[in-house]
């Protein structure tokens, strides 16, 4: 989305869900993330930048986890606290146009944000929403009367403004708005309706998850890339494999610091989005490359998959060697290329084995790895 001008998101998670029941549901697993972690992926895969999660102050662990580069802002004691709290971590460097989002409608897709930002070109603030179509009526137990349906909208997230319409709406604002429309509404600026969808769901009730987990599985998307990499061994006193530093009786010939584990899955990344392959993106004859730690690489490539709205979802990595043992630093292996592709543990396979001592591998003249990378629609 290319607007020429500069469009922030702010994420608000700071309900506790008490109608769905169990831990808050802003941090309950969505197929692999976080409800959150969605509604935050689906500003970020419409391109806004920087992008403001408000949560509560005691759930910062929680936060930390869902993306990299993510600033995250404690939310205060209700809705309209926090939308200021984060509206204000922005001010110091304000963009021209801002977003608001429910940390629980994980469903909202690119073309809905660009209709709301699109509308921002002719209204002061914009938001989707539905017309009601279903009869509505009044009453407790039993039905106490009626109500015309004309005129009346769901109101849907995210709700867009001019950066410094709604900081000032805000700002004078009393607090205690049941959204950001009302706020714009009571400084006097003009909100502007925009089509919602049905499939941007709160989720608020127990089977609102399950909706919503059928909702993303028929978008989802799956891509896989395959890697290889081979290093000669040459004069030194260590290899690098999968981010660790290895003690050795030799080092490897490689421009970079010859990483044959990250050079091979960067290279699987790459293949799965079909953008070529390592040498493109890092020449080896430019300069700036020579001794280059290789998780730069790897985050670069992990970087394209999420502006191209995947996120890594498994990797697996066979280094071929008969030396240096590989064993004993899988575990500091698997953390090292979790913490650059924001994986735990249990998503990072490393597995070593020889060549039964033929070929290049078998003669201990080099070192050699295989990757293969899912990604999956985030």
């Amino acid at each position: 989305m290319d607007t020429g001008k500069r469009v922030a998101g702010i994420v608000v998670a700071g309900g506790r869900g008490s109608r769905l029941g169990g831990p808050p549901k802003q941090w309950r697993d969505l197929g692999g993330m976080t409800v959150a972690g969605r509604a935050v992926e689906a500003l970020a895969r419409a391109g806004l930048s920087p992008l403001v999660l408000v949560h509560p102050a005691s759930e910062a662990a929680e936060a930390a986890q869902l993306r990299p580069g993510l600033l995250l802002v404690p939310g205060g004691a209700t809705r309209s606290d926090s939308v200021r709290a984060g509206l204000e971590a922005l001010a110091a460097d304000p963009p021209d146009l801002v977003l608001i989002h429910d940390a629980a409608r994980p469903c909202a897709t690119p073309a809905l944000i660009a209709r709301v930002v699109a509308a921002l070109d002719d209204s002061p603030g914009a938001a989707p929403a539905l017309p009601v179509t279903d009869a509505l009526w009044r009453g407790g137990s039993i039905v106490e009367g009626t109500q015309a349906r004309d005129g009346l909208w769901r109101a849907q997230t995210p709700q867009g403004f001019r950066f410094d319409a709604i900081l000032a709406a805000h700002r004078a604002h009393p607090g205690g708005a049941a959204d950001d429309v009302e706020v714009a509404r009571a400084a006097g600026l003009a909100v502007a309706i925009v089509a919602g969808e049905e499939d941007n769901i709160k989720v608020t009730h127990p089977g609102d998850l399950e909706r919503a987990a059928r909702i993303l599985e028929q978008r989802m998307d799956v891509r896989m890339g395959n890697g290889y990499d081979v290093h000669a061994f040459g004069p030194g006193d260590h290899v690098t494999l999968c981010g660790v530093r290895i003690s050795h009786s030799q080092g490897v010939l490689a421009h970079s610091d010859g990483d044959v584990g990250l050079h091979a899955l960067t290279d699987a990344i790459l293949g799965a989005l079909a953008l070529g392959d390592i040498g493109q993106h890092f020449p080896p004859s430019d300069p700036q490359w020579k001794g280059a730690d290789s998780t730069l690489f790897l985050r670069h490539a992990g970087a394209l998959a999420r502006e191209a709205g995947y996120r890594v979802s498994n990797v697996d990595v066979t280094v071929v060697c008969e030396a240096p043992k590989v064993g004993p630093h899988v575990p500091a292996m698997k953390q090292a290329i979790g913490q650059s592709l924001g994986l735990t543990p249990d998503r990072v396979s490393i597995k070593a084995t020889t060549s039964e001592r033929l070929g290049f591998t078998g003669r201990r003249e080099g070192v050699a790895a295989l990757a293969t990378a899912t990604l999956v629609s985030a």
